[in-house]
């Protein structure tokens, strides 16, 4: 109701010494405006809802992992995102290959208020675990957790590109991260 009050109130002070047409063409004008910002607003809301949507596909890429030892390969990278239900379900896969290294990492992830938790698992190294994390907009920052291992993984999109990081916390672990960019398609 406010912004139709607004809207009356802007014609009426701009629509002194106006023709009616102009007057009627400066409501129509109003209206449109409101009608454009509920939907903005309608629509954000339902994209902040389910973050999921903008993985949704086939990528892949490359990048780079830095291994233990000091080592960094080139690697390359497919990832299939599938969003699952009323949005809010993800079902990922993201395999990756480097000249000496290979990995095959599978998570299934709810969201919920911002909030992202799941399981993961990674079939060459026989491990998985629990994900949490956070979502917000076009950024994903998730932990995933096994019993005697620990990573971060921070996921960007931005349109038909995204970027991967995933880091180990594991002074054990073969590799402390690595660093991707995908492409849709």
């Amino acid at each position: 109701m406010s912004g139709r009050i607004f809207s009356v109130r802007a014609v009426t002070i701009l629509g002194h010494g106006m023709s009616r047409s102009s007057h009627w063409k400066m409501k129509l004008v109003s209206k449109a405006i409101l009608a454009l910002m509920v939907l903005l607003f309608i629509g954000a809301g339902a994209y902040a809802q389910a973050p999921f949507n903008r993985l949704a596909g086939q990528w892949s890429g490359s990048g780079t992992i830095d291994m233990a030892n000091g080592a960094r390969e080139r690697i390359k990278c497919r990832a299939a995102y599938d969003v699952l239900g009323d949005q809010r379900q993800l079902q990922l896969n993201i395999r990756c290959a480097s000249e000496s290294y290979h990995f095959d990492l599978r998570a299934s992830a709810t969201y919920s208020a911002g909030a992202i938790s799941g399981t993961w698992s990674e079939s060459t190294r026989g491990i998985g675990g629990a994900i949490s994390g956070r979502a917000d907009g076009e950024h994903f920052q998730v932990v995933a957790r096994a019993s005697s291992f620990v990573a971060t993984l921070a996921l960007v999109t931005h349109g038909g590109h995204q970027s991967v990081s995933i880091k180990t916390q594991d002074p054990q672990a073969d590799i402390k991260g690595v660093s991707i960019i995908l492409r849709r398609g």
